[in-house]
């Protein structure tokens, strides 16, 4: 057994989700399935170099905002929400809101076609 719940849970989860999922275009061949750290550390408002620190086990006691906003990437529900923030040690004391999961914010609008 893993000495890093959370960051084996946080990595087997990432895995799961495809960058299409969340609004991220692919272009080329990816190496590993799912998302990339990065783009699980942008989409969730953390850095990159935090996000890896987490699923490595460098540290380990995030913020019940940071899991929960790590839950929306991954587009956990709230169960598996309250299951992430237990392998944290942190108990929600309120129901939380299912939200969508977030869109890539580094996505640009297709241009509008103009009619001249």
């Amino acid at each position: 057994m893993s000495d890093n719940p959370l960051g084996d849970h946080l990595r087997a989860r990432r895995e799961l989700v495809q960058p299409a999922d969340v609004g991220i275009r692919v272009t080329g061949v990816r190496r590993t399935p799912g998302l990339r750290r990065e783009e699980v550390a942008t989409l969730a408002g953390i850095s990159a170099d935090y996000y890896l620190r987490l699923e490595q086990g460098r540290d380990r006691n995030p913020s019940p905002q940071v899991l929960e906003a790590l839950a929306r990437v991954l587009g956990l529900d709230t169960t598996a929400t309250e299951y992430l923030l237990g392998l944290a040690g942190i108990r929600p004391t309120t129901p939380r809101q299912t939200l969508p999961p977030p869109t890539a914010r580094w996505c640009r609008p297709a241009p509008a076609s103009s009619s001249t």
